[in-house]
């Protein structure tokens, strides 16, 4: 909980605390007016604190007819005919709507703990030969850094020494790492794999790659228009209509059929005011809202706010991430070619070879071979960062790798046309076959996929930082819509305001995504989701909405929880105004009294209850 809500917390019980002080005096004691009221009044006042504060904050917006605007009205209304009890009761209630407001937002968010970590801790500069670790914002253009195994790249750099691998994935999406050596830039948010390597910064740390994403994700979230809530929205037209209802009670009756009876007619108008009050409306929304989240946390699924929920189910247009989103994130043999031996001869000999590296792809060799390698068997390995490895396996010496390797050794090779990593395979020079490996499509993302496509008609969009031969054959397996490969993160978000634009007052735009490089789409997006237990840190803070599972159709179970509490959300809103135009008649003509419609708001959030925790144990 957060602190301005525990605050909020605490002067509303005071407040309680104050007005059950005062109605049990005045139960138990004959009190005079003038005291009664004081006392009631300072747990009017207490009680009603958020309230004004958020009245306060419309008028200063130049928002005056609010739902804060009616209830201090009805209320002080109230007070101003001495129906203490009553008054303070409609504050009360009010102000305990926007507590449950408040904690069906700010509950969600409690169960997120990791906060956005993807800045490096530390740089290691190099001065005169000596390493220091400093602060990574203290990098300037020209200092000397040294990037360790392991370490993430602390500021936009040029190598100035040494060959290695780098992991991109945060800042392109691509799963495959990237060879680099002297000469090449790299950004901040790599992560250096295989060895060390000595660099340049080349420009300030404010203008690196992790801070600009980290500015598009703040930028992103402003941009992002807030849904008005359907309170705030229906009071536009609700208080001045109640505003002007009351005063033609107050005035018309007393100058037309029932003239002159000013007392019976101000009464009634005001006991009207207070009738009308939305207190059954502000709470019966909040908790089938909060019930639709609970129900989403049940089953793994985190939404940070209610709004996200309203949004989800009007959405039709669907952007995804590849890697690690539509796809598994890791490597997997697809095919085994031999050339004049085995399949499981050259499998061997690749894993034997490639044995001694941490690269993905060699693990996926070990993976499929299923085997305890020999080590003893190979001797005099070298890694060739950019082409792939070498070896002396059983004497002979083996190469592994692409085809600029092979042809660099002078190996006669057809090159394979086909999505996916090939690597080939030489001994002494001689052609021995190719292994075909590909980062393999999550089983059940068709299936999510036709779902979005037939129940919500929606348009699917793959935007990835992935190369267009490994991107495009998975949109066309998955039949996408539109995908677009090669991109970084601005383009990514380019591409998303250009789906936005295009869009009218009904539809909403979804991202989904699992990277660093996704964030700022996310943020941008009228609902981001992210996978969360394999997602980054900063895709999980800049999304709406979070599956903790990693479980794509947790999306189709968050559409239909969305769908199902909008529903909820409908019938608890028909009900209250249904309830309160049946109170306003009556109290008009004289047959309510303030504290027999009081007891009807109360019958109606009860009610508004009972439905809201129906959706909280709703199941998909």
């Amino acid at each position: 909980m957060t602190k301005q809500l525990k605050v909020s917390c605490m002067i509303y019980i005071a407040g309680i605390a104050v007005y059950a002080g005062a109605v049990y005096a005045s139960i138990q004691y004959t009190l005079e007016d003038r005291v009664k009221f004081l006392w009631f009044l300072a747990s009017y006042l207490i009680i009603g604190f958020e309230t004004f504060r958020r009245l306060e904050e419309s008028l200063m917006q130049k928002r005056f007819m609010t739902e804060y605007t009616l209830i201090v009205f009805a209320t002080i209304g109230a007070l101003g005919i001495k129906q203490y009890e009553e008054g303070v009761f409609v504050m009360a209630l009010f102000g305990l709507g926007m507590l449950f407001d408040a904690y069906s937002t700010d509950s969600t968010k409690r169960t997120i703990q990791e906060l956005i970590n993807i800045r490096p801790e530390y740089a290691t500069r190099l001065v005169r030969g000596r390493e220091f670790k400093v602060d990574p914002s203290t990098l300037k253009p020209g200092h000397a850094i040294i990037i360790k195994p392991g370490e993430r790249v602390p500021a936009d750099a040029m190598i100035t020494y040494g060959i290695s691998d780098v992991d991109t994935k945060a800042l392109t999406g691509e799963a495959l790492p990237q060879s680099v050596g002297t000469g090449d830039r790299i950004y901040s948010g790599y992560i250096n794999l295989s060895a060390a390597v000595e660099a340049m910064v080349v420009g300030a740390y404010e203008d690196s790659a992790v801070t600009r994403i980290m500015k598009m994700v703040e930028d992103a979230q402003e941009e992002k228009a807030d849904s008005e809530n359907f309170v705030g929205s229906f009071s536009k037209i609700y208080t001045p209509a109640i505003l002007l209802c009351a005063l033609a009670v107050m005035v018309c009756p007393s100058m037309t059929f029932s003239y002159g009876n000013w007392d019976t007619w101000i009464y009634r108008g005001l006991n009207f005011l207070v009738v009308a009050c939305p207190c059954g409306l502000v709470l019966s929304i909040p908790l089938a809202f909060l019930g639709g989240i609970a129900s989403a946390a049940r089953q793994g699924i985190v939404v940070k706010g209610r709004n996200h929920l309203e949004n989800l189910a009007k959405a039709d247009t669907f952007i995804f991430d590849k890697t690690g989103t539509l796809t598994q994130g890791v490597f997997q043999v697809k095919e085994v070619r031999p050339f004049n031996m085995t399949q499981e001869a050259l499998l061997g000999i690749a894993a034997h070879v490639e044995g001694y590296s941490n690269h993905p792809i060699a693990q996926s060799l070990l993976t499929e071979y299923r085997r305890q390698v020999d080590k003893r068997r190979v001797c005099r390995m070298r890694e060739m960062p950019g082409f792939g490895v070498s070896a002396v396996f059983d004497g002979q010496r083996v190469y592994v790798g692409n085809k600029k390797l092979m042809d660099s050794q002078g190996v006669l090779c057809a090159e394979v046309e086909q999505p996916g990593t090939v690597l080939y395979v030489s001994i002494e020079k001689r052609y021995a076959g190719y292994i075909l490996i590909e980062d393999a499509v999550k089983e059940e993302a068709k299936d999510t996929l036709d779902y979005l496509r037939k129940k919500c008609n929606g348009v699917l969009v793959m935007l990835t930082g992935d190369t267009k031969s490994s991107s495009i054959p998975v949109a066309q397996e998955l039949e996408m819509d539109y995908a677009y490969a090669d991109l970084m993160p601005e383009d990514k978000l380019q591409y998303v305001e250009d789906f936005l634009s295009i869009q009218d007052s009904s539809e909403r735009l979804v991202c989904v995504g699992d990277g660093i490089n996704d964030a700022p789409v996310l943020a941008r997006a009228d609902v981001g989701i992210a996978m969360g237990a394999m997602g980054s840190a900063a895709a999980v803070e800049a999304a709406d909405i979070i599956l903790l599972e990693d479980d794509l159709p947790g999306i189709i179970d968050a559409i239909k929880i969305a769908r199902k509490t909008l529903k909820v959300v409908s019938h608890n809103a028909r009900f209250a105004l249904l309830i309160k135009a049946i109170v306003l008649g009556l109290a008009v003509t004289g047959y309510f009294t303030m504290g027999e419609a009081i007891l009807a708001e109360v019958g109606v959030m009860f009610l508004a209850l009972l439905n809201s925790a129906w959706v909280a144990k709703y199941i998909v």
